[in-house]
């Protein structure tokens, strides 16, 4: 085709296809994604989740490919999560050296549709390493003349390390003649001198041994040390004297070999031997690019200087006289740039062949200048050669992307060959170029077809979570990449963030696995919209809806409405009439059950009940009816435990306990007990309890003189004298407390009601202070019976216990109760449910 027809095909499908293309391509993300890790991370230890930040989801990284574009492998992308991994070691020291920033930055490649996103990596440093000295002791000679305040400068340690993980600080063993200073070179490292703080005498101390130790302010710090040795010799007056203390140059780095950098000068006052000086380097194993003249002191360069590698350097100078008395100087070069290294293109992420439909703007690839130099040498122009359908823009600083600036078609030009040139703006300017090819494809004009119109699927409750429950199919009658099918899903009724917990789908097999356990109560129904796509460029795909109907299972006991528990969590009291005749209604028992169906159909029974037979359930009601009328023998309170059990298989059951009092008022059940004793102290109930002790064991004694002057007289003594002895004779009728004993079964105290035979009043005895458990007290009318009210040590609530006037009940149920809440007095109130008769209902602490 020619250009003109070229254009109208273009025309024509431009309105087609316009609206898949802002759907399926992409911008790039104009910010760099940025990370921060610490060095010598392990393999395979997370980044971060690269997916998430491209907002990529899970279900389309299958497709789209992401991968890492780099010079050398020390991240990748993890094919099932998008998290980005390290994969090889990193070494911040071997891969940035000094500097204060270390960063990676690479291009991670997406597909479907091709985009590049700029990723940075900052390497933290981590201090994993031990400041060195170059050697493990130094030699020092001091001539005893020397003055004090002389300074010598002692060799230093390096760190690879940076920040306060690199060597921060020195420190010297203590010592009466000497001290330590710590010095900064230009390029910001530390160095330490040796201060002489008072005079040496040679004849008193011939040698000094001191400890000179490296230290970094890591965590946890790291340090070394070296053993320094001071000879003290005879005097040598005057020691050499540099010219400058500190020289400094500059040298271009293509300097020759064999070039002299400068030359130091120091001179010495002394004459003769001891003026006569030679020059060294104090670490002259370090120094490998620069060699010293020790007669003349000039500095040559041995070997050519790379400013891509060192920018500087940093040398100590030694100058020692004849006598030993040494003087230091430093030397600091500074290495210039030049403009010698060709920039060099290098495409990355280049695909095999472009669809003939691309977008204009398309990302075709990537490509990066790199130039070693710096500055003005190191600013790179690129552009593109010929005239083709293409073009370069700039994405960051030396990269590029290329794109496409035209229409494409791979009938007319089949394929392209694209040459790139770089130059730099270096004097003069240097320049290089790449060439590549780019082949036109095909497109994808098929979309996915599933085998149904629709899915429904019945799933039980309770399933186990990963399990699948259905599976969804569909073909694409396209070849290749365009024919092959993915699933996910893209639609759901559930909310968005809760979907991916409930359901998923296997990309390839479209195999719908449950993620979690399904509750018919909580979520009947459910459905979802699957979405088969070709791995076509453009891809294409179809939708189809899929319903899952959760199933019930029994999996919820009944739950007990009423009766329920007071307010405060006590139990609560149900009233009858003494009189109710069979079938009257007490109360109802009332229960739900979450379950639905067969599983929710309740039915009630008797568990378990004081009197069996005095009182009977319906099955389906819960209705609580009198079997019987009651009889003298029935207890007044009665304890039934009713048992609520649903349909399923297998049932499930719950249980309600209800405390029910026969009484024709609530009266007669609740007597007013509003005047309490008020709490006891402690200390008042020691005092009374050795009182009443006390008074026990004086009354046994006086009870054991009285029987044995009472046998005394029955053998000596007419029968008329025992006979006051006599039952029925000496006693008084009435009420009465019995005397205490020494052994019993009630620790507490206790409110006695008495009721006296053929009367209806009730008479109250009331103790104020608390009984010891050797106390009781009785009536002293058999015909009575008792009403026993238990009194906490907190007088904080009562105890009523309901009995029927029996002569035999003298003493029953006189037990101990947990204290109640504070409210003085027994809360009354009707019983609540669906119940007609009088029954009325107290709570029970």
């Amino acid at each position: 085709m020619g250009s003109g027809a070229g254009k109208s095909g273009w025309s024509e499908r431009r309105p087609v296809l316009f609206p898949f293309l802002l759907s399926l391509f992409c911008l790039a993300l104009s910010e760099q994604i940025h990370y921060r890790i610490p060095e010598e991370m392990p393999e395979g230890s997370v980044v971060g989740n690269l997916a998430k930040d491209l907002r990529l989801s899970v279900h389309e990284l299958p497709t789209r490919k992401l991968r890492v574009s780099s010079e050398k492998p020390y991240f990748t992308v993890s094919a099932e999560s998008g998290e980005l991994l390290v994969s090889s070691r990193l070494d911040r020291e071997q891969i940035c050296g000094k500097k204060s920033a270390c960063a990676l930055e690479f291009e991670v490649v997406a597909e479907n549709p091709l985009n590049f996103y700029h990723v940075n990596v900052e390497i933290e440093d981590v201090n994993d390493h031990t400041p060195e000295f170059s050697q493990n002791s130094f030699e020092l000679q001091i001539s005893e003349s020397t003055k004090s305040g002389a300074r010598f400068i002692l060799g230093s340690a390096h760190d690879a390390d940076i920040g306060t993980n690199s060597l921060q600080n020195y420190q010297l063993s203590p010592d009466d003649h000497f001290s330590l200073v710590i010095k900064e070179k230009l390029d910001g490292s530390k160095y330490p001198e040796l201060v002489l703080m008072t005079s040496l005498d040679r004849e008193e101390q011939k040698s000094y041994h001191l400890t000179l130790t490296a230290l970094d302010f890591g965590d946890p710090p790291l340090s070394s040390t070296a053993q320094i040795q001071v000879l003290v010799t005879d005097a040598n007056d005057n020691p050499p004297v540099f010219s400058q203390e500190l020289y400094r140059v500059e040298l271009p780095e293509n300097v020759l070999p064999g070039t002299t950098v400068l030359r130091v000068m120091a001179t010495d006052q002394d004459e003769g031997v001891n003026a006569e000086i030679t020059f060294s380097f104090t670490e002259a194993d370090r120094i490998t690019q620069f060699d010293l003249n020790s007669d003349t002191g000039e500095i040559i360069i041995l070997n050519t200087l790379d400013f891509e590698e060192v920018k500087e350097y940093s040398i100590v100078l030694e100058a020692k006289d004849g006598g030993g008395m040494i003087a230091q100087c430093t030397v600091e070069i500074e290495v210039l740039d030049i403009n010698d290294n060709a920039p060099e293109v290098i495409f990355q992420s280049l695909p095999d062949f472009i669809m003939e439909d691309t977008k204009l703007g398309t990302h075709i690839a990537l490509l990066k200048i790199r130039d070693k130099d710096s500055g003005h040498n190191g600013e790179v122009i690129c552009k593109l050669e010929g005239d083709v359908p293409f073009k370069i823009l700039i994405s960051s600083r030396n990269t590029y992307k290329l794109v496409t600036d035209g229409v494409l078609d791979r009938e007319q030009t089949p394929g392209y060959n694209i040459t790139i040139t770089a130059t730099d703006k270096g004097k003069p300017p240097l320049s290089s170029n790449s060439s590549i090819t780019l082949h036109i494809g095909d497109v994808n004009d098929n979309m996915p077809v599933f085998e149904r119109a629709s899915y429904v699927v019945h799933v039980a409750e309770n399933n186990p979570p990963g399990a699948s429950i259905t599976q969804v199919s569909a073909s694409d009658p396209d070849l290749g990449p365009n024919g092959l099918v993915s699933y996910s899903i893209v639609a759901s009724d559930l909310e968005p963030r809760a979907l991916s917990s409930y359901v998923s789908v296997n990309p390839q097999s479209g195999v719908v696995f449950a993620q979690r356990a399904f509750d018919h109560e909580q979520l009947r129904a459910f459905e979802l919209t699957l979405q088969a796509r070709d791995h076509g460029s453009p891809a294409l795909s179809a939708n189809v809806s899929l319903r899952v109907l959760v199933g019930d299972r029994n999996d919820n006991a009944p739950r007990v409405l009423y009766p329920a528990l007071g307010p405060d969590g006590s139990a609560l009291f149900d009233t009858v009439p003494r009189a109710a005749q069979p079938g009257y209604l007490v109360t109802k028992v009332v229960a739900v059950d979450a379950d639905s169906g067969h599983n929710a159909w309740l039915s009630y029974h008797v568990l378990q009940a004081s009197e069996p037979g005095l009182f009977s359930v319906g099955l389906r009601t819960g209705e609580v009816r009198t079997a019987r009328a009651l009889g003298d023998r029935d207890a007044a309170r009665q304890r039934l435990l009713v048992a609520v059990r649903d349909g399923g298989q297998p049932p499930l059951s719950a249980t309600a306990t209800l405390l029910l009092v026969f009484a024709d008022s609530l009266q007669e059940a609740l007597p007013d007990l509003s005047d309490r004793p008020a709490p006891s102290d402690p200390q008042a109930e020691l005092q009374f309890y050795l009182v009443v002790a006390l008074a026990l064991i004086s009354v046994l004694f006086l009870l054991a003189v009285i029987l044995a002057v009472a046998l005394h007289l029955r053998r000596s003594s007419s029968p008329a004298t025992w006979g006051c002895f006599k039952p029925g004779l000496c006693v008084k009728p009435g009420p009465g407390v019995l005397p205490n004993y020494s052994e019993g079964t009630l620790p507490y105290s206790y409110n006695l009601c008495v009721a006296h035979a053929g009367k209806t009043e009730f008479n109250f005895l009331k103790c104020s202070e608390q009984l010891s458990s050797g106390q009781n007290i009785l009536s002293g009318d058999s015909s009575g019976a008792l009403f026993p009210f238990c009194n906490s040590n907190e007088s904080t609530s009562h105890q009523v216990s309901f009995l029927k006037p029996h002569p035999t009940r003298i003493g029953d149920s006189l037990r101990p109760r947990d204290p109640a809440p504070a409210d003085p007095k027994m809360a009354m109130r009707p019983a609540p449910g669906p119940t007609t008769s009088s029954t009325q209902r107290c709570y029970k602490p």
